[in-house]
């Protein structure tokens, strides 16, 4: 049995409290406290606390650190549930620790995966360009439910996407363009796909905004491609050489008679 001789104020932080003792030898520091936690267990000099009263306190105040520590990392950014976890983990704190400080949080409004999301898919849509499929995915590794998901992707519109992949479209069509029109659309799908949007809304927005390459850019493509495939063919001879560049190029996505031309200015 101890008996509380003194309780004092942290000198840098005056939200903690330090609990001093006699265990029959003289007063001797005992241990700390937050104030909700001194408030709640009615701690004053005088008292008298046996072994079990202070492996109690001592818990509730070690989940009280632990939800000070979660409210300071939600002070930066709304975080999901399972971010939050997963720091607490890191800090060590065990897994019943963990469950009371979640309960707390979301008693109190702090931690909420579905606001969590709905404000995820707004930061996300305006900031680069991403799709609902990849900020699916982000909201899923983040440990938000399907249905949560579905909810919140709904702040994205069929229309917001279309304006993201229309001013993307026309921001890669000022840059040079050294491949045929058919390459050209089909790289434009695939790193779209790959930003998360559908096939469907990339369709339309190629149909709205899609490049239509000039006689000038068609010619400057395929003599970029053409020099690329002779170099790769010098060694072969004359006929196997026109063969196999005209296949490469092909392949390349141009067509039949812009290469006839390409062939027959290059005749060697």
């Amino acid at each position: 049995m101890a008996v509380i001789t003194k309780i004092t104020t942290q000198k840098n932080n005056k939200e903690r409290f330090n609990v001093f003792i006699n265990q029959g030898a003289g007063e001797e520091y005992g241990f700390s406290v937050d104030q909700d936690v001194l408030i709640s267990s009615r701690l004053k000099k005088g008292m008298e606390i046996d072994v079990e009263e202070l492996q109690k306190i001592l818990a509730e105040d070690k989940v009280k650190k632990a939800y000070n520590l979660a409210l300071s990392y939600l002070s930066y950014r709304m975080r999901s549930e399972k971010e939050v976890v997963d720091y607490l983990k890191k800090k060590e704190y065990e897994e019943w620790e963990i469950h009371q400080v979640i309960k707390k949080l979301k008693e109190y409004n702090f931690l909420n995966d579905q606001d969590f999301a709905v404000a995820f898919v707004r930061t996300k849509k305006n900031t680069g360009v991403k799709g609902p499929k990849v900020i699916e995915q982000e909201l899923f590794k983040k440990g938000v439910n399907e249905k949560m998901a579905e909810v919140a992707l709904d702040e994205y519109t069929y229309a917001e996407q279309l304006e993201h992949i229309m001013k993307w479209v026309e921001k890669q069509a000022k840059k040079t363009l050294k491949e045929s029109q058919q390459a050209y659309e089909q790289r434009i799908k695939r790193q779209l796909l790959s930003k998360g949007f559908s096939y469907e809304v990339i369709e339309e927005g190629l149909k709205e905004n899609g490049v239509s390459f000039n006689t000038d850019q068609q010619w400057e493509a395929i003599v970029h491609q053409g020099e690329k495939g002779k170099r790769k063919y010098s060694h072969l001879s004359n006929y196997e050489y026109r063969y196999k560049l005209k296949q490469w190029l092909y392949q390349k996505g141009f067509p039949i008679d812009l290469i006839e031309q390409y062939l027959e200015e290059n005749r060697e």
